[in-house]
């Protein structure tokens, strides 16, 4: 007997290795070229892989990660974890699994949202929010523009904000609520752009900050002119998407009922302390530029 025919006699052919670790023999063939499950031995003249039983409790350990619709590369960091170190692999784990169930409540969320949407209750939806106007006057901003699609949004708005506030300490000091403008929609589909705006006391030092030090980020200062905003204020927790929409929709409602006229894109303007705010403090205000408003 050859010693090669004596490796493969202590070892499992694919298909017994199949069978026993609950995968199939493609997915093996997969996870081999991924790196992720190497044969033990593989036949140079036949190119048959042989596994040894020792590798079968990482290969159900695979299995079971996958039926998590975890991706490969995770399960990757998963298993390596666990054969140095089982309590980071737990970690690894609990970590992908917030981030599933985070996103299943949010996709409950939206479901519920487009069941009362679907069955004609939108009105209803709408009614718990209070539209109202207000006169914004002119103000000097510094801003960031960027194109971005709705899931790395929640995080570019918040260090976006972050530079543009630090800068305004060197352009006089922020002067008024930061917001961002949505130039077109953001979504899964749709990347804006979207705007963020810090007003700042002294456009002169704006206009220089933003010549010397802001092209990194793409910076740049406008004058936003004196306009009236048709606007509802929301808490925390409702500007988690598509609790937010709902808002939205219910200022364009306002505005159409009222017979008003869009003066320019709609905006988030954030007023309250973020990293402070519960999730029932307000914080933002969800608002339209609007004309033909009448004086009341």
């Amino acid at each position: 007997m050859t010693e090669d025919d004596r490796v493969k006699d202590e070892l499992l052919t694919i298909g017994a290795f199949a069978a026993r670790s609950r995968l199939s023999a493609k997915a093996l063939r997969l996870y081999d070229r991924l790196g992720l499950l190497t044969p033990a031995h593989v036949d140079e003249a036949s190119g048959y892989r042989y596994y040894r039983a020792d590798q079968v409790e990482r290969a159900r350990t695979v299995a079971l990660l996958r039926r998590l619709d975890m991706p490969l590369a995770q399960v990757a960091d998963v298993v390596a974890a666990r054969e140095s170190d089982g309590g980071r692999a737990s970690e690894l784990l609990a970590g992908y699994w917030a981030g599933v169930e985070e996103r299943i409540a949010g996709q409950r969320t939206l479901a519920d949202f487009l069941r009362g949407r679907l069955s004609g209750r939108s009105s209803e939806m709408y009614g718990k929010f209070v539209v109202e106007t207000v006169d914004v006057p002119a103000q000097v901003v510094i801003t960031e523009k960027r194109h971005t699609l709705a899931d790395e949004l929640p995080a570019w708005i918040g260090a976006s904000l972050g530079r543009l506030e630090e800068a305004a300490r060197a352009c006089g000091g922020v002067a008024g609520a930061p917001f961002v403008v949505y130039h077109a929609e953001v979504s899964q589909e749709s990347d804006g752009p979207a705007e963020a705006c810090v007003p700042v006391a002294d456009e002169a030092a704006a206009r220089a900050w933003a010549e010397q030090r802001g092209r990194t980020w793409e910076t740049e200062v406008r004058v936003e002119p004196a306009q009236r905003l048709a606007s509802t204020r929301i808490t925390k927790a409702q500007v988690a998407h598509p609790q937010i929409l709902a808002a939205f929709e219910a200022v364009e409602a306002w505005v159409a009922e009222q017979g008003l006229e869009y003066a320019g894109p709609c905006r988030e303007v954030y007023f309250a302390d973020w990293d402070a705010a519960e999730p029932q403090d307000p914080v933002c205000d969800v608002a339209f530029p609007v004309r033909g408003v009448a004086e009341r």
